[in-house]
């Protein structure tokens, strides 16, 4: 079978029954499954180009060869290590369709190497975002600004992800409380603190910006908007970054900086996990790794015998 005849996206790749598959994906977000999807179509093409086209014919060993040839394309290792998770998930279910009767995941170690620790906004970063912008932004006093304004509060105040950030709707904020109710990977949801920086941004932008900037298209309740009128992306987020800042930033480095300040700050694992939305504690720990390595950087440059 080839990929033409699977189509685009291989929407009708039998042997893999990859649509029943994804419709077994009940817990996930809508994102998620279609990273699954792009990370199973991938796989089944390079399946394809190298002579087996059932689920049933892959071994241990073509996964090995798979992750290597990922490897040698120049992959990041996060998104190595996320297709592997992609194919676990999936002959796990295999397994239990009986479309296989072993599962070759078990055991499939990707030994990646060691992994760069999340980026930390310097403290000169912070401030060119929130508090001092450059001339050009500071001087405009429109709806982008306040929009903006109130996106960066909310990243760096309260360390959403981007998608949750992007997903928010008016009914999710009780500013009495100053909480907001995200809805995070599994569909599970979180209350979150929010900044009195924050508040007030989202605020000004509710009251002052949104409506100029949503024009004549209908509301559909999002509370952030782009510059068309409709629900913020992942995209506009980005876009917005790149016109903020004067260096290259990643969105998720607010909330990377967001966990770090707060260990920074003396908070617990535990509760920083459940800011995050972390499942698992390993994914919050590594932000353990990023806090040490601030010390010592601090000492290094302040301590006279650093």
């Amino acid at each position: 079978m080839t990929p033409s005849e699977l189509g685009n996206g291989y929407p009708i790749a039998m042997p893999w029954q990859i649509n029943a598959y994804l419709e077994a994906l009940t817990s996930v977000s809508e994102s998620t499954v279609a990273v699954y999807k792009r990370d199973m179509n991938a796989f089944i093409s390079w399946c394809d180009d190298n002579g087996f086209n059932k689920p049933k014919n892959v071994t241990r060993r073509h996964l090995r060869l798979y992750l290597a040839w990922l490897q040698e394309r120049n992959y990041a290792r996060k998104t190595i290590a996320r297709k592997a998770s992609s194919l676990r998930r999936y002959f796990k279910w295999a397994q239990h369709q009986k479309l296989i009767e072993l599962d070759p995941t078990i055991e499939l170690q990707t030994r990646l190497g060691k992994g760069r620790l999340p980026r930390v906004l310097k403290n000169e970063e912070l401030r060119v975002l929130l508090d001092e912008p450059r001339p050009f932004i500071a001087d405009d006093d429109g709806p982008r600004k306040m929009r903006d304004d109130a996106v960066l509060e909310l990243l760096y105040g309260s360390g959403l992800r981007v998608s949750e950030l992007c997903d928010l709707q008016f009914g999710a904020f009780d500013f009495d409380k100053k909480l907001v109710r995200v809805m995070g990977k599994g569909s599970k949801e979180r209350l979150i603190p929010l900044s009195e920086k924050s508040i007030t941004a989202i605020k000004s932008w509710i009251s002052r910006g949104r409506q100029e900037m949503l024009g004549n298209v209908k509301d559909t309740g999002f509370i952030f908007l782009n510059m068309r009128g409709k629900p913020i992306t992942s995209r506009d987020v980005r876009r917005l970054l790149d016109r903020r800042s004067p260096v290259p930033v990643n969105p998720h480095a607010l909330r990377h900086t967001f966990a770090t300040h707060l260990l920074d700050g003396g908070a617990d694992l535990r509760e920083v996990q459940e800011l995050l939305g972390h499942a698992d504690l390993s994914s919050t720990q590594i932000y353990t790794h990023v806090s040490k390595e601030r010390l010592r950087t601090v000492h290094k440059n302040t301590h006279p015998r650093g």
